[in-house]
C-alpha cells in the first residue's frame, strides 16, 4: 500500500537526478499531486485540451508547462503552472520532493527539454478550475495503477501507421501513455525499490 506517510519517507531519503542543460535547452517543471481520499492515496491527471501544433495535445499528464524566466525555480514553474491550468494553489501544499527529472522526446518537436517532476500533497477536497488549455481534470487511485490492473495496450496512428503503445487505462476511460507513463513508472520504482513493472507490448 502507498499511503502519504511512506511517500513522505521514501522521498525525503530520494535525490532526484538532474540532466545538465545543455545550450539552448528548454526546460519545464510538472506537480505531481497527491491526496487522501476515502482511505486510499489519490495522484491527479489533467487531459490536454485539442491544439494545433501542440505535440502532446489531448493527452494525459501532469499539471505544468515550461520555465519562465519569473520563475525562481522548477518547482517555482510547477506551482505556477498548476494555478494557471488547474486553480489548484501548491504554494501552501506540502511539498514532498523532486523526482527524476526527464529528456523529452515528442514527435515533431526538438528534443532539447528537460522536464523535472515535483511533488506535493494537498489536504481535502480542493475545488478545480481547469482554464482553456486543459479539457479535464480527475484523481485517480495510485495503489491501483501501482499495481498495474489498469496495463493496457492501445493503438494510435504515427506517421500514417497504427503503433501500439502501453499505458493505463483509467475508469473514466482516459488512456495515460507516452511521457506521463514514463514518469509514473519512474515514481512507483522511487517509492518501491522492489515495485514490479507491467508486461508490456514492444
Amino acid at each position: 500500500m502507498l499511503d502519504l506517510s511512506g511517500i513522505r519517507q521514501r522521498l525525503a531519503n530520494h535525490q532526484g537526478k538532474v540532466f545538465v542543460a545543455k545550450r539552448n535547452a528548454r526546460q519545464a517543471a510538472v506537480a505531481v499531486i497527491l491526496r487522501e481520499c476515502a482511505g486510499q492515496t489519490e495522484i491527479l491527471f489533467i487531459k490536454r485540451a485539442e491544439k494545433k501544433g501542440d505535440p502532446w495535445s489531448g493527452q494525459m499528464a501532469f499539471p505544468g508547462g515550461h520555465l519562465d524566466r519569473t520563475d525562481a525555480d522548477l518547482r517555482a514553474a510547477a506551482v505556477r503552472e498548476t494555478w494557471e491550468e488547474t486553480g489548484l494553489n501548491l504554494a501552501d501544499a506540502e511539498y514532498l520532493g523532486a523526482l527524476d527529472e526527464h529528456r523529452a522526446a515528442p514527435r515533431s518537436l526538438r528534443p532539447n527539454l528537460l522536464i523535472a517532476p515535483h511533488a506535493f500533497a494537498l489536504a481535502g477536497d480542493p475545488a478545480l478550475r481547469p482554464n482553456d488549455e486543459v479539457a479535464d481534470v480527475l484523481w485517480a487511485p495510485l495503489n491501483l495503477l501501482a499495481g498495474n490492473g489498469l496495463h493496457r495496450v492501445q493503438t494510435f496512428p504515427i506517421n500514417g501507421a497504427p503503433a501500439p503503445f502501453n499505458g493505463y487505462r483509467l475508469a473514466s476511460g482516459h488512456f495515460i501513455w507516452g511521457l506521463t507513463y514514463r514518469m509514473l513508472k519512474d515514481f512507483f520504482r522511487i517509492l518501491d525499490p522492489d515495485w514490479t513493472p507491467p508486461t508490456e507490448m514492444d
